[in-house]
């Protein structure tokens, strides 16, 4: 959620065999609804018969888009194929609507909230907000937040390649009913830290 491409920067593919688009994150319409907002996204893919990619909630956005176009196949990376397999938490907050009282704008201030920020640590985790979660307008993180929690989604699609990381804290594995790619001690950014994997294992995947 909120992440830019930056995310994928030191994901490295070969040239000679891939073609790869980048996908923004648009500003979601007045009461617009996540397949209404996968269809328009959609409408901005490049390529026909594209393989889709997307990590945490852009990997429930490209299981929606798939709905849309014809695709080669796609690739899910830290995320969930069906909604059973959220965590006990995300439930909670479904069914209590808990998560409509989550302050937003604290996050959608990235430079006022370093101000806060103590110790190395902090401010390292802030300085890594800054670069990769730049996406912060506040009506698109109400409208994400609200679209991940409620998601309706309880067959598994098909021709989907499951990526996830063992050490995954928002969605552990727990939780995960569906056969799934594991990376040892990956966490939800994997992508960012265990690139080397990626860049090892993705083109064999995607050419499958």
């Amino acid at each position: 959620m909120s992440a830019n491409s930056n995310i994928f920067e030191y994901i490295k593919l070969p040239i000679s065999s891939f073609q790869i688009h980048y996908l923004e994150w648009n500003i979601p319409l007045e009461n617009e609804t996540l397949q209404s907002y996968a269809l328009r996204m959609s409408k901005q893919v490049e390529h026909d018969n594209p393989i889709l990619l997307g990590v945490s909630f852009g990997g429930i956005l490209v299981q929606e888009m798939n709905k849309h176009i014809v695709v080669q196949k796609t690739i899910v990376i830290s995320s969930v194929l069906n909604e059973s397999d959220y965590p006990y938490r995300l439930k909670f907050a479904k069914a209590t609507k808990i998560y409509k009282f989550i302050p937003m704008y604290l996050f959608s201030d990235i430079d006022k909230l370093s101000k806060y920020a103590f110790g190395s640590v902090i401010k390292n985790r802030v300085a890594l907000y800054k670069k990769y979660l730049s996406v912060n307008d506040i009506n698109y993180l109400n409208w994400s937040v609200e679209q991940i929690i409620n998601w309706k989604q309880t067959q598994y699609l098909d021709n989907i390649i499951h990526i996830h990381g063992s050490n995954d804290k928002v969605f552990p594995v727990k939780n995960i009913k569906n056969k799934y790619i594991k990376v040892n001690n990956g966490s939800h950014i994997m992508i960012i830290n265990k690139y080397k994997w990626f860049n090892e294992n993705l083109p064999k995947l995607l050419l499958a």
